[in-house]
């Protein structure tokens, strides 16, 4: 037989998130007792099916009517996930960081509303470093480009900018070389 649909989800006990899951929840009297949210309908249903069941509900108050007994229902469906003293007392510690995280941000603005220059100021500094080091890389770039330009330059049998003794030389090379072990270099020339 069919699932009687019902809701926007189209089960009873069972509501689509915007997410695209589903979410279970069976009523026990004034009470309502969330089961979980699952990655599919078909899921959520056998879930609430299966606490109906275990609520001793009738079968005309389940989604689907092929399950006849209790222990098919346990089948069909996992037991809800039981809310222990350890989850609640993660759930008091992840409030109480929520509420201090927030209370930060509120006084961040209530600064930045009472203190206009000296958010510009900082605005200014970061954006001097950033300047800063953004120069500082471009000369790193064009003093290794150089360098490069050098070697080349030598190795082809030009003339370079640098004599023979100069320790800049050495620098460029030692920051230009993918060779780091200099002692390979004098086993190469024997």
């Amino acid at each position: 037989m069919p699932p009687r649909r019902r809701g926007s989800s189209g089960y009873r006990g069972v509501r689509e998130r915007p997410g695209g899951t589903y979410y279970t929840e069976v009523r026990s009297g004034d009470v309502r007792l969330g089961l979980d949210t699952f990655g599919t309908a078909h899921e959520a249903v056998r879930a609430y099916d299966a606490a109906a069941w275990r609520l001793e509900r009738p079968p005309a108050q389940m989604n689907f009517h092929d399950v006849f007994t209790r222990e098919q229902a346990q089948n069909v469906a996992p037991p809800p996930r039981l809310i222990t003293d350890q989850d609640r007392a993660e759930h008091r510690r992840r409030q109480r960081r929520l509420l201090v995280t927030e209370e930060d941000e509120r006084a961040m603005a209530e600064w930045r509303r009472r203190h206009p220059k000296d958010v510009a100021a900082e605005h200014a500094f970061w954006a001097k470093r950033t300047a800063k080091r953004r120069a500082e890389r471009l000369e790193r770039c064009r003093r290794k480009a150089l360098a490069i330009s050098q070697c080349d330059i030598v190795e082809a049998g030009g003339v370079s900018i640098f004599v023979d003794n100069d320790p800049h030389w050495e620098d460029m090379w030692i920051d230009t070389s993918d060779n780091t072990n200099p002692d390979e270099d004098e086993d190469d020339s024997e």
